[in-house]
């Protein structure tokens, strides 16, 4: 198939960041082939031919974290502290978890991702009651032909701290599991799909384990995605657990480089700025996640100075209540304005970059995707201005998409040059309505069987 969308508005993030008006872009089959200048003969060989009349093609959003299982979970974790929130509410949820429920879970956090044109997410399933939770994901992600990393998860130690011993394995089990995994999911579905290793945290975590993780992901050229630095508790704990937290404790166990990606990094000091510069560590930013469990402000235009790499990550849906890009989109540039009391300190196109091309490197797939480029793979959103009030009139396409837009905009996403959301349907779900529906007695199954009350009438109103 070669598709060519004509007369678009074309936000490219290329290296010279290049805004298109009037243009026209042609994808054939998985891959861009031309953006902008396209002669009468390529334009010829187009075997579909798309009118944007005007509207804006920005590369796919890229989530680099979230936990797609905590879909199920939305609005039960509300105002409560991290530790609360873990011990009360998730793990006990995690607990009861069944292979049916990972699959509802990542098909809903994905089709809602979609329709904020995600279309790359990093998962980080790291509860396992039972075998099989991670197949769940992977299986949704090629439902949807989403592009998706599945990070297989993993607790070995922290229950004096309140992990729930149910979701703990064994290193034995963690590694038999994590191998069957890469064997089976690894770079399938024309690479689309790939696997990499997610221990929950540094302190729930043993340094063995670690350590061993670590080799695997090496030996299958993939990537180590962790929590780090969330909360001060997050520090404390992980002393205790290591004698040393943040990067002081990747530098003890030897995991540096180019595929380390921390999560939220919210207290990472002077020193652990720089060694993640000096060392091409990445950063998720989960703005949105860090402001619902008031877990502080990551200092983000920090390590943007050093030159650190940072993505975006929605993070759970049990800590968001949501799964949506244009939502944290917004939220990250308003949270570092107030919280710096300037507001020049970060701009929509950087936000923009965050959440494509930065997200991309912190993947390490910046040759692959996060722009608009001949060569690159074709993951395209395709965001219609009209389709909401909210959106007009547009001056300057990157912020009215950062600062002024809903889902209503996002009318098309492509992955890999093939449509999984076309006009506002979901390509892969004949009847969306049905779905939701199943979502919803999933969900309600989960928590009755985790004896969650704080639900329905079991709500008690917090004045």
């Amino acid at each position: 198939m070669i598709r060519l969308f004509k007369n678009a508005t074309i936000v490219t993030v290329d290296a010279k960041r290049r805004v298109l008006f009037g243009e026209d872009l042609l994808i054939e089959g998985d891959h861009i082939v031309a953006v902008g200048g396209i002669s009468p003969q390529q334009a010829a060989s187009a075997t579909e031919v798309i009118d944007c009349g005007g509207r804006v093609l920005f590369p796919g959003f890229i989530n680099t974290h979230t936990h797609l299982f905590q879909n199920l979970l939305k609005g039960l974790g509300d105002d409560m502290a991290l530790t609360d929130w873990l011990c009360t509410m998730t793990f006990p949820a995690a607990s009861y978890l069944q292979p049916e429920d990972t699959y509802v879970a990542a098909m809903l956090g994905c089709m809602e991702g979609l329709r904020s044109g995600i279309t790359t997410t990093v998962d980080y399933m790291y509860p396992h009651p039972v075998e099989g939770l991670s197949d769940g994901i992977a299986q949704a992600y090629a439902k949807l032909r989403v592009r998706g990393i599945l990070g297989r998860g993993c607790m070995d130690a922290g229950e004096e701290l309140g992990v729930c011993p149910e979701i703990m394995q064994t290193p034995a089990q963690v590694e038999r599991d994590l191998v069957r995994l890469f064997d089976r999911y690894h770079n399938t579905e024309n690479g689309r799909i790939r696997i990499w290793a997610a221990p929950a945290a540094l302190w729930s975590t043993t340094g063995a384990l670690l350590t061993r993780l670590w080799e695997i992901v090496n030996h299958y050229h993939a990537g180590f995605t962790v929590h780090v630095c969330e909360t001060v508790s997050d520090r404390e704990f992980t002393e205790k657990q290591h004698g040393c937290a943040s990067t002081d404790c990747l530098q003890k166990l030897g995991i540096l480089g180019p595929n380390v990606l921390m999560v939220h990094c919210v207290y990472l000091n002077e020193l652990d700025i720089a060694r993640s510069a000096e060392y091409d560590l990445k950063v998720s930013h989960n703005a949105v996640s860090n402001m619902y469990l008031s877990s502080g402000v990551a200092p983000i235009p920090a390590m943007l100075r050093a030159g650190v790499t940072v993505g975006l990550g929605v993070d759970g849906a049990a800590s968001n209540n949501g799964q949506d890009m244009l939502e944290l989109m917004k939220t990250t540039a308003l949270l570092q304005k107030v919280h710096t009391c300037n507001p020049t300190v970060i701009s929509a196109e950087k936000v923009l970059e965050m959440a494509t091309i930065d997200g991309a490197r912190a993947l390490g797939m910046q040759d692959e995707i996060g722009s608009l480029e001949p060569g690159k793979k074709a993951d395209i959103v395709l965001f219609d201005p009209q389709a909401s009030p909210k959106a007009i009139p547009l001056h300057n396409p990157v912020s009215t998409l950062v600062y002024s837009s809903t889902m209503q905009n996002i009318q098309s996403v492509l992955v890999d040059g093939e449509f999984v959301l076309r006009d506002g349907a979901i390509c892969a779900v004949a009847d969306e309505r049905a779905f939701l529906q199943r979502a919803q007695q999933t969900a309600d199954a989960l928590a009755a069987r985790a004896g969650i009350s704080n639900r329905g009438a079991g709500h008690v109103w917090q004045a």
